[in-house]
């Protein structure tokens, strides 16, 4: 029996309307459900072995199959009509049933603009609702620490500050509709060895590296965060106190619930009920076996229940106001407006990374569609729908415009011939006949993305029985599971997992060098998540672009930038080496690592490694802009940098201007300089456009003990076109020691 008097949710929806706090009508809310209503609210309602089965049944092969077919629910009661948490994957859309694909995050990162993924984060909120869901759980903010990881493609990029910006503006735009969930909480970016691996990192690089960008999110009023699979200094994310309480909660002061990751997010029930996580996702799978006999025994208290179930039901109470609207209808998903805003994307996001002549008098790009006859496509990938990972990321458009398919719809008058490479030869021939070679390269679900194997030791450990057989006994040998969702024929997820080399495949490069020996004119077009280096060939392309997994519309928006319908502007997120060695170690199969202070452009700056492409780098095809009447002035808890950013020629441009900073004489080891911020601007032909860019103190301080600390000195700040830019205009401030409140 409840122990208190019931109080429907609809009841309580009104109470808080009137005036009341969420908090206090939650707790009035949990104290009239029943012992074992509460139990169910604290993991997914599918049953573990048809869930299983229904996620493995085509994951995600088509839309509408396996784990695409319906949103995965947990904490519904139908008794008081507490609707729950309805969950639909992301980051490039919504992974239930055919919706907009967009470019992966990494792509919209590169776009550094934090007001096209807030509309893009609208967009995804509405196509949520419509598919019955009310939680997205595609707020992805990983840094990453090296390029080879898997999943690189579902975050922005290496950069905490840019990273959380970026997050920040996908959550505040999913929340205008639905809640939304930030994962994978924390210190996760090797995706091979996710299940068992343990992450040692001390308090200054846990706070200064891989939590901010968290905060930023939790700061922004996320509903949800979801916890990794991976240990932190010994403890699994979903059982850690230190991550979900101690900092999560009691440090950043988050209000909403946490969910595990699915299906071996955790080890031990009862542990996971006092760090603080408060659904166990997706299924009824180890709360369900131990947590009630736990509460027979005095191990665990109905009060320790009732804390996570509060917690779930007040924040469905904040957000009563959004949730509470009428659903969109289905016309919404992958409408006109949708698509033109994934093309949007997909062109914002593309880096120009090298462009030179090629035979004639000016740089091989932009093409002229008006003396283009014949052109040349060449590469398996010029014709193939390339959307990336095909694990829990994967959303299935109705339609998929590929880099063939644009460049025939934008040049109909032109002789397009393509060829998928296999044959050198072939590929050598065409590319000689024709204006221009376009060559399209790189990775593919199956090169990278998520790792998900058969783990029989973890089903053993935390599989319930299967219904109508016998728990084995305790000394029985370990036996994997009939049904695994990952070794299942003709399914869809992928096994990609980390890349084992950053570098082009030698069939790629042998492509390349092929077209390029037969025409100067070679325009090489990569695709993938992350880092790919050019070494091996870099001098035989004329032109080099990357464009990402480029979403549903990438063909199109790649023939926008090709032609000059649409200036380059994107600028790479993190720095691509020279040498893979100048990276930070990583090994895919690893049981436990360290992390530190340095990665990325930070780690190359420190050790002298001049990268072959630096953070934030990315070509226009005008005149590069000047940028000058740069001050820096500090004002209370802030620095605010202006400077004027001015056109020389006679064509619109677009421009990221980068701020980075770091004290001159730094009295303990840090990175020599850092992003602080950024702003993505349209400069008009001929004009000038002032900016204004704040970096709050706390950008610029370390973590010393449980405080942050800003040393005092003089701290030089450059506002550049990326991170190695040699043309900065630098300036000054000078800032007393201080200490900030958390």
């Amino acid at each position: 029996m409840a122990s208190a008097e019931t109080m429907t949710f609809d009841d309580a929806r009104a109470r808080v309307r009137a005036g009341e706090d969420a908090g206090d009508v939650a707790r009035a809310f949990v104290a009239g459900l029943t012992l074992d209503e509460k139990l169910w609210c604290l993991d997914g309602d599918e049953e573990f072995w048809p869930g299983l089965l229904r996620m493995a049944g085509g994951a995600a092969v088509a839309a509408g199959d396996g784990y695409s077919r319906e949103p995965w629910i947990g904490a519904r009661l139908d008794r008081t009509g507490f609707p729950g948490i309805a969950f639909s994957d992301g980051p490039r859309g919504v992974a239930v049933g055919p919706n907009t694909c967009f470019p992966v995050s990494m792509a919209r990162g590169a776009t550094f603009d934090p007001a096209l993924e807030e509309r893009i984060g609208e967009a995804i909120g509405r196509e949520l609702r419509a598919r019955g869901a009310n939680l997205f759980g595609g707020v992805n903010v990983n840094v990453l620490r090296h390029p080879g990881w898997g999943r690189a493609q579902e975050t922005y990029g290496e950069d905490p500050h840019h990273v959380g910006e970026m997050g920040a503006a996908l959550a505040r735009g999913v929340q205008r509709h639905a809640m939304a969930c930030v994962k994978h909480y924390a210190l996760n970016s090797i995706e091979n060895a996710r299940f068992k691996i343990d992450v040692q990192a001390d308090g200054r690089t846990l706070h200064e590296v891989y939590l901010p960008h968290f905060k930023r999110v939790v700061d922004e009023g996320v509903a949800c965060v979801m916890s990794a699979y991976n240990s932190v200094n010994g403890a699994w994310c979903g059982e850690n106190h230190a991550l979900l309480t101690e900092i999560l909660r009691d440090e950043w002061g988050f209000r909403g619930f946490v969910i595990s990751d699915w299906i071996f997010g955790l080890r031990d029930a009862v542990k996971s009920v006092r760090a603080g996580l408060d659904i166990e996702m997706p299924f009824r799978q180890q709360r369900m076996q131990h947590l009630p006999p736990a509460l027979a025994s005095g191990e665990l208290t109905e009060a320790g229940v009732d804390a996570p179930v509060t917690r779930v039901v007040s924040t469905l109470l904040r957000f009563d106001a959004v949730l509470s609207q009428p659903a969109p209808d289905t016309a919404v998903c992958a409408s006109d407006e949708h698509r033109g805003l994934a093309r949007e994307a997909a062109a914002k996001s593309i880096v120009l990374l090298k462009n030179e002549p090629a035979g004639g008098a000016g740089p091989a790009l932009p093409l002229n569609a008006a003396s283009l006859k014949r052109v040349a496509v060449l590469g398996r990938l010029a014709s193939a729908p390339n959307l990336g990972d095909r694990g829990s990321s994967n959303v299935v458009p109705p339609s998929v415009v590929t880099p063939l398919d644009g460049l025939r719809a934008a040049l109909p008058d032109a002789d397009i011939a393509a060829a998928d490479g296999a044959d050198l030869d072939e590929a050598a021939r065409i590319a000689r006949n024709a204006d221009v070679a376009i060559v399209v390269v790189g990775c593919t679900y199956e090169d990278e993305g998520e790792y998900i194997a058969a783990q029989p030791e973890l089903f053993i450990a935390l599989a319930p029985p299967r219904p109508g057989r016998p728990s084995p006994p305790p000394d029985a040998p370990p036996r994997p599971p009939r049904e695994q969702p990952a070794q299942r024929a003709g399914q869809g997820f992928a096994m990609g997992g980390d890349r084992a080399s950053l570098d082009l495949s030698a069939a790629d490069q042998a492509l390349i060098r092929a077209a390029a020996s037969a025409n100067p004119a070679t325009v090489v077009v990569m695709m993938g998540g992350s880092a790919i280096m050019v070494e091996g060939w870099h001098d035989d392309a004329a032109a080099i672009l990357m464009a990402w997994y480029p979403g549903m519309e990438g063909g199109h928006a790649l023939a926008d930038v090709l032609l000059g319908r649409v200036e380059p502007a994107g600028r790479l997120p993190f720095a691509v080496p020279r040498d893979a060695t100048h990276l930070p170690h990583f090994d895919r199969d690893a049981t436990t690592i360290t992390y530190g202070l340095f990665h990325g452009q930070w780690l190359l700056d420190r050790d002298g490694h001049a990268p072959r492409y630096p953070f934030g780098y990315g070509l226009s095809y005008g005149e590069p802009p000047r940028i000058d009447g740069v001050t820096v002035d500090a004002h209370g808890d802030a620095v605010v940098v202006r400077a004027r950013v001015r056109n020389t020629g006679s064509a619109p441009l677009t421009e990221v201007v980068q701020v980075y900073a770091g004290p001159r004489e730094p009295v303990r080891e840090r990175p020599r300089r850092r992003l602080v911020a950024f702003a993505r601007v349209d400069v008009p032909p001929s004009g000038s456009v002032a900016v204004e860019l704040a970096a709050p103190l706390s950008r610029l301080a370390v973590r010393v003990g449980d405080a942050w600390v800003v040393d005092a000195g003089v701290y030089d700040f450059a506002v550049a076109r990326h991170a190695a830019d040699a043309g900065a205009v630098a300036g000054e401030v000078e800032l007393a020691a201080s200490t900030l409140s958390s």
